[in-house]
């Protein structure tokens, strides 16, 4: 388990980046050989990758409070539409770094109403079963017990499933909250680690009930994204209402550098306690490791082991806002870097974190 390294508070004279970020160039501390070589790994194939490598469309580098790195690349061509040149102002999917934006909304709420998260939660269907046990904890920390797949491809043959790929484009694209609280117990809750979308879309229709049957994308705007000054994030609900925190949420790499920012500064944000710091913290506490990338898991954050005090919101195809309080350093990567590619894609990332000084 990694060491929880305190929070830094924000560098006296540097301005909050709600209204804009402010810029700075790297100081003599950074190693500048190891940024460039970093970034030459990431972005010099353009379009076109070799084995073993993926396309980078955003890195930015935040260090004591200022963008001191910012490069953009080159949407590919997709069956979606054309691509084309990526900026400061070019929107990217979050994919499932939104798991880590519904942890944070879903913080706030908890400790105003008081919610207990080791009571089993309340859901109708579970009632009468053996998921009456399940608990918003055991939901956060991804050890629910449901039967879900989480596979990003299926073979052609269909003797393979994949309940996200379903959930999202298939039987439960009108309703994925419905979809993921239907899938049946496997496991005893607490006892097995299994990354899930289904998991967070059902502790995203556990955030619409706690409100009241509210709109909770429109909380996370008003009670995050607005705070922050995120002007470009959007976050997506289902044909049902449902917001689809697994994996939707769309901003600039600017914009996904504020939440980031915010955890950096442990859920603070000009003076405010934006999220609790409890909440914050806990987060970062590892309750799992994921054999495939040996990094760990805490609660809808993933901590990179080599790194003291990291928490880091992942998606799909390389997405990455990677906090480091020790370094006082966020990191967001946006790309397109599929599963294969993932370890590459980490060390370079990896090369650039740690050519900034521990603090």
């Amino acid at each position: 388990m990694n060491s929880l390294t305190p929070f830094r508070t924000q560098p006296e004279g540097i301005n909050w980046p709600t209204n804009k970020w402010p810029i700075a160039t790297l100081d003599s501390s950074v190693n500048l050989a190891a940024v460039n070589s970093a970034l030459a790994s990431l972005f010099d194939h353009g379009v076109n990758p070799p084995a073993g490598q993926g396309v980078s469309l955003a890195t930015l580098v935040v260090h004591r409070g200022s963008i001191v790195v910012e490069q953009y690349g080159v949407q590919p061509d997709t069956a979606f539409g054309p691509g084309g040149p990526v900026d400061q102002e070019t929107t990217l999917i979050s994919w499932s770094m939104a798991k880590s934006m519904t942890q944070a909304v879903l913080g706030i709420v908890v400790v105003e109403l008081g919610i207990d998260i080791d009571a089993p939660v309340e859901i109708r269907e579970w009632a009468n079963d053996e998921r009456s046990k399940i608990t918003l904890r055991h939901l956060l920390q991804m050890r629910d017990g449901l039967d879900f797949v989480e596979d990003y491809v299926v073979d052609e043959s269909g003797n393979s499933v994949s309940h996200v790929i379903d959930m999202l484009f298939g039987s439960g694209a009108d309703d994925v909250a419905t979809y993921a609280r239907s899938r049946p117990f496997k496991n005893e809750p607490g006892s097995v680690w299994s990354y899930s979308s289904g998991t967070t879309n059902i502790i995203c229709s556990l955030l619409r009930q706690y409100i009241d049957g509210g709109d909770v994308a429109e909380l996370l705007k008003q009670r995050i994204f607005d705070v922050l000054g995120m002007t470009s994030a959007t976050a997506t609900n289902d044909p049902a209402g449902n917001f689809i925190g697994s994996s939707y949420v769309y901003a600039t790499a600017r914009d996904f550098a504020k939440f980031g920012y915010l955890h950096l500064r442990g859920g603070e944000w000009e003076g405010q306690q934006l999220i609790p710091r409890e909440w914050v913290e806990s987060a970062r506490v590892q309750q799992a490791t994921d054999h495939e990338s040996d990094h760990g898991y805490g609660l809808q954050w993933w901590i990179w082991k080599s790194l003291t005090g990291c928490m880091s919101a992942q998606g799909y195809e390389g997405q990455r806002i990677i906090v480091m309080p020790d370094r006082d350093l966020v990191v967001v990567h946006l790309g397109k870097w599929v599963a294969e590619t993932a370890p590459a894609l980490d060390r370079h990332l990896l090369t650039l974190i740690e050519a900034f000084p521990v603090v």
